[in-house]
């Protein structure tokens, strides 16, 4: 298993898969095909951007604050959830590693809430979603880069 260091990192059309990591404490990020191709679609700056602000550590999941992480949890399942303002990162936990399920622009189930009138937020409303569930059961069948 190989690291890329942010500088060397950019996501591109003809590169669907990547890893990086960041200083100790944070843990190793690994995009999945479908993520990777996901955030390739973003300018390569915004792509900087994100990944810049898309650092995890163990703390942050224990001590989860609602806006930038959350937990969606359904029938055993438990993902992580990473917000930025315009997009929200899935992801599952594997020892050391920050395993992205997939990278979705907010307004994917934004849209969702608004039409079903659900009186919950958004974390809570996906993890009663069918159609949520699925999209992350594709990213977890996706080769891992």
């Amino acid at each position: 298993m190989f690291k890329i260091t942010v500088v060397t990192l950019l996501f591109g059309r003809d590169c669907p898969k990547a890893k990086f990591s960041y200083a100790a404490g944070v843990l190793q990020i690994v995009f999945n095909e479908i993520s990777a191709a996901e955030i390739s679609q973003l300018d390569t700056l915004d792509q900087l951007e994100l990944l810049d602000e898309f650092k995890v550590t163990r703390g942050d999941l224990e001590h989860l604050d609602g806006e930038r992480f959350g937990r969606i949890e359904r029938e055993g399942k438990m993902l992580y959830r990473f917000r930025s303002s315009e997009w929200r990162f899935y992801f599952e936990v594997v020892g050391d590693q920050v395993v992205v399920h997939r990278v979705l622009h907010r307004g994917t189930f934004s849209d969702f809430l608004y039409r079903s009138k659900l009186p919950m937020g958004e974390d809570e409303a996906l993890a009663e979603s069918k159609h949520f569930w699925k999209l992350i059961d594709e990213g977890r069948q996706a080769r891992r880069s």
